[in-house]
């Protein structure tokens, strides 16, 4: 069985667990504390951190690593497209995603102000340029929920923890992210201090 060692608040891991309930598998999931590690952490992965999937002799780390593994594992559904052209799109907007989106995260939470207003800018402005392809359709590649939403999701869930405001004319994109909320494996994956981050 897979295991896969979870930050309870890590947009990274809860990725993770989105891809897990998706697929609708057997898998255990061990929740971290990311002010108390527990000694095995380190163990199974010498950068002791989060979210790790463990599955018999394989041990791998990073979200999208590990959620593409899970994907070609257990391919139903299939989360990334099948054509290999559209693969690599997907791919290029997954790292598009880490350096506009993601790599900020680490500056909001880190208690400097100046650092973390701008960063919240950043965010909000490279959402905001998204905000078209919601206009023409459902998800971010087209009719078909994708790995993209999956990625995307956890920092959607959390722009208000985050103090992030996005603009009037992101509408297409706050509804975009109601339908992602509503799905039932999105509510499963969820912790309770995730759920705790939005009232």
């Amino acid at each position: 069985m897979m295991t896969l060692y979870s930050g309870t608040t890590c947009p990274y891991s809860h990725r993770c667990r989105i891809v897990l309930f998706e697929k609708g598998m057997d898998f255990q999931v061990i929740d971290v504390d990311m002010a108390n590690k527990p000694e095995d952490l380190a163990v199974i992965n010498p950068h002791n951190t989060v979210p790790v999937l463990v599955e018999r002799d394989l041990v791998l780390e990073q979200a999208n690593i590990i959620n593409e593994y899970i994907d070609e594992r257990f391919p139903h559904p299939q989360l990334m497209p099948a054509d290999p052209v559209m693969r690599a799109r997907a791919r290029l907007f997954l790292h598009n995603f880490e350096e506009q989106l993601f790599s900020h995260i680490a500056d909001i939470e880190s208690g400097n102000v100046k650092a973390a207003d701008k960063a919240r800018a950043t965010i909000r402005d490279n959402l905001t340029q998204i905000v078209p392809l919601f206009s023409r359709q459902e998800y971010i590649l087209g009719d078909e929920f994708s790995m993209l939403d999956v990625a995307i999701a956890p920092l959607l869930w959390r722009l208000g923890h985050y103090g992030i405001e996005l603009p009037k004319q992101a509408a297409p994109l706050l509804k975009y992210a109601e339908r992602i909320f509503s799905r039932p494996a999105y509510i499963e994956a969820m912790t309770p201090s995730e759920k705790a981050m939005r009232k």
